[in-house]
């Protein structure tokens, strides 16, 4: 019989193979032992008499190993080692491919199917499979509907208890988590760890399609679905897919109207927080987004991409019937409508349609008398920009042959001497 290398040592009984001889005894005992120690309280056995009192603990509740630092006291001295970890911030088993540290060898081992890929727990119901026992255990609760974790100050229940523990530190605003390089505080471990890459760089979890590397899982979870077509967020209401949970979020908020972000300025509200990073810009005048080639600057980085396709000449936009290109998508899209003759923008007065958004904000201006544009000498308003432009320009040269027709009182001074 073939040895595996990774567990060496074998079960002469029945083969089974195991990573340590502590790991190949306990399963003698468990497996092939007489049960002669039989819990007290319950019908349970135990080959071991140590494994019968600590089972028994369960029942009387007895904690006898205590930690000098903290207090909290535990049933096992296992659990009491690996709690002093969390004060010494040792983590012993280290990963040959990433060089991430776990404090656990279960996490050291799950850890591993990152970069395996294994997924050994697979739901019977819909056929996901899972890399974690615990995160196929939490899957099942989306198909039985179970939140076993309830908040005792707001009736709010979780499937997951992770989630349960931070919700419970919005009500106690607990952030155990600083990090010590700037001193931003979190309330659960995973986002601190994650934050500490912005500071060290370190991006674990390299795409093998495309060799793009992240700093957390989610975001290499999600990008795997690139490569996969996979696109597991379904919106109820209208069936519509996506590859990412953010993408998700935003979309739901088009049917709820949920505008989350809001201007403390002037009150205008965005569904998504990068809309939000933008117009702040308006406001204070930051243009981050800067030409290489002409030192032009931009708020938004779409302009600036868009902008950069001047100096290159880069038309990605191109038209599958006409062959013509653009330098936009927009763009690309009223151009589709002379093929289609669409015209998607109704007038509620008069019921004239138009191709371009901006010809039919125009066109109601007609019916509202709106005139937004207005010249800072005179005060007088007009209804389109190009108005507003034409009248700038006659006054400035009105102003300008009024100006050359005025004496100069420097030359009729010269001419009063001269006499």
């Amino acid at each position: 019989q073939q040895v595996d290398t990774g567990r060496p040592h074998s079960c002469q009984q029945c083969g089974g193979s195991f990573a340590s001889s502590s790991d190949l005894e306990t399963h003698k005992c468990l497996s092939h032992e007489d049960k002669k120690y039989a819990c007290d309280f319950c019908e349970k056995r135990f080959t071991r008499l140590s494994a019968k009192r600590k089972h028994e603990r369960l029942h009387t509740g007895e904690r006898p190993y205590r930690c000098t630092q903290c207090g909290r006291t535990f049933d096992r001295i296992l659990s009491l080692k690996v709690h002093k970890r969390s004060h010494t911030g040792e983590k012993p088993y280290r990963c040959d491919r990433c060089e991430s540290c776990f404090k656990f060898p279960s996490q050291y081992r799950q850890h591993q199917r990152v970069h395996t890929g294994e997924k050994p727990y697979t739901c019977d119901q819909c056929g996901k499979s899972f890399s974690h026992s615990g995160h196929y255990r939490q899957h099942q609760r989306i198909h039985t509907g179970e939140k076993p974790y309830t908040c005792d100050q707001c009736g709010k229940s979780f499937t997951q208890s992770s989630n349960f523990r931070q919700h419970q530190q919005t009500h106690t605003g607990e952030k155990p988590y600083t990090c010590q390089l700037c001193g931003k505080n979190f309330t659960n471990s995973s986002n601190h760890r994650e934050h500490q890459r912005i500071h060290t760089g370190v991006k674990p979890y390299r795409c093998d399609d495309c060799g793009k590397s992240f700093s957390n899982s989610s975001h290499y979870k999600e990008h795997q679905h690139i490569h996969t077509g996979e696109k597991p967020y379904i919106c109820e209401q209208c069936g519509k897919s996506f590859s990412n949970s953010s993408n998700y979020r935003q979309h739901k908020r088009i049917h709820t109207g949920e505008r989350p972000y809001r201007c403390d300025q002037c009150g205008k509200s965005f569904s998504k927080l990068s809309h939000y990073k933008d117009h702040q810009r308006i406001h204070t005048g930051e243009k981050p987004y800067r030409c290489d080639q002409c030192g032009k600057s931009f708020s938004k980085p779409n302009r600036h991409r868009e902008h950069q396709r001047i100096h290159t000449g880069e038309k990605p936009y191109a038209c599958t019937l006409c062959g013509k290109s653009f330098t936009q998508q927009g763009a690309l899209r009223l151009h589709k409508r002379t093929h289609t003759g669409e015209r998607p923008y109704w007038c509620d007065f008069c019921g004239k349609s138009f191709k371009h958004p901006s010809t039919y904000q125009q066109h109601q201006r007609i019916h509202t008398g709106e005139k937004p544009y207005w010249c800072d000498l005179c005060k007088r308003n007009f209804a389109r920009s190009f108005q507003l432009k034409t009248h700038r320009c006659v006054r400035t040269e009105q102003s300008s042959s009024t100006v050359s027709s005025q004496p100069d009182p420097s030359e009729e001074a010269k001419v009063e001497d001269e006499l």
